[in-house]
């Protein structure tokens, strides 16, 4: 297969079919890094949201390098996997520390920012900074697979190592092409052509541009390729969430750094092991005290990879003073306080369930209680 007609009618076929996506009407390479990011085991149309808010708040890197750590992981709030957001922020203050907030051009110096892998590091020099450098996410080595008919795990060194060589010839045939923003359109348009055509199932091999060239479409192989891995075995889990309200005030806790969503603000909780003893020994285990009576308020479901997470969440009553309970180290906030602290998913979910029941400033009066199983 000639790369030089492959790179032609991939470019063709973006002109007329690419979708209007913000980051695309700008070669800043801070803008198109954070999408990038943001992109990552995520979906554009959730991405946009967060996108625009993110480049509104902070529109430079120096923005994000002074940013306090809450403000940012608050603009990140529901993207998930937050490793990427403290990554980001970490970049961004070598940046301003070793290239004079100017982000760098060579690939190198790309490639050791905190959070950037080849993919991630490909994408930005040759999106950004029309260099010939290779692109290969989920969507790009599923078209390769597909078009030169590639056997093999491409998640393995040999297959992998074929389609990172693949890519490279087509941005070098890229290079060749006269038309100004070659490499930087081809990359983009190799990304969406596997979003919008080549795609996992069902792909639309009748308007491909190239399909009379596909090898899988000859040997009647695109749904076999690229081979899918098989999936882990999904694990239920159920925790279980303690909503205490004293004096207009809710207790919340910060976690920790190095653990899951952590930096993120929740509620006392606690993971409910197989064969432990109900809500009263959970209740003890993480507040040190055994509420007598407490309120079902809700019940979160969620999936982290293979988890299917189960959250139920009390609501109890507090008396006394403002200190906390014995297990616990955390903070007494009104709603106002709340506000814009970023919170764990299906915890945020938990504050918008007692925000239906109670009207705006206030917290949540009494319902009917339950005594402790």
């Amino acid at each position: 297969m000639d790369d030089n007609v492959l790179v032609r009618s991939l470019l063709r076929w973006f002109a007329r079919n690419a979708r209007d996506l913000p980051w695309r009407r700008t070669r800043s390479a801070y803008a198109i890094w954070v999408s990038e990011i943001m992109l990552q085991q995520t979906q554009v149309k959730t991405v946009l949201p967060y996108w625009e808010r993110w480049m509104q708040a902070l529109p430079d890197i120096g923005a994000v390098a002074r940013a306090s750590p809450e403000a940012v992981h608050k603009l990140w709030e529901g993207l998930g996997y937050y490793t990427r957001v403290r990554n980001l922020q970490q970049a961004a203050r070598l940046i301003q520390e070793n290239h004079g907030g100017r982000f760098p051009e060579d690939f190198e110096r790309v490639l050791a920012l905190p959070g950037i892998g080849r993919y991630t590091a490909g994408a930005i020099c040759s999106i950004a900074f029309n260099q010939p450098r290779p692109v290969l996410d989920g969507n790009v080595t599923r078209v390769l697979t597909r078009w030169f008919g590639i056997d093999g795990d491409p998640r393995k060194k040999p297959a992998n190592a074929r389609l990172w060589q693949l890519a490279q010839g087509l941005a070098d045939a890229a290079s060749r092409v006269t038309a100004s923003g070659s490499c930087s359109r081809l990359s983009q348009s190799l990304i969406e052509f596997g979003a919008l055509v080549c795609t996992p199932r069902q792909p639309r091999c009748s308007v491909c541009p190239v399909a009379k060239c596909c090898v899988a479409r000859r040997q009647g192989r695109v749904e076999e390729l690229p081979p899918r891995a098989r999936r882990a075995r999904t694990t239920a889990r159920r925790f279980v969430a303690f909503v205490i309200r004293k004096r207009g005030r809710l207790l919340v806790r910060q976690r920790p750094p190095g653990v899951v969503n952590a930096h993120l603000w929740e509620f006392p909780n606690i993971e409910l092991a197989p064969g432990m003893a109900g809500l009263q020994r959970a209740a003890r285990d993480v507040l040190g005290i055994e509420p007598a009576r407490l309120e079902p308020l809700c019940t979160i479901r969620h999936s982290i990879t293979r988890y299917r997470i189960t959250l139920d969440a009390f609501l109890i009553e507090g008396r006394g003073g403002p200190g906390c309970p014995i297990g616990i180290r955390g903070r007494w906030l009104n709603h106002r306080q709340l506000a814009p602290l970023p919170f764990a998913s299906a915890h945020k979910k938990i504050l918008h369930e007692l925000g239906k029941r109670e009207p705006p400033g206030e917290c949540p009066g009494p319902a009917r209680a339950r005594p402790l199983p």
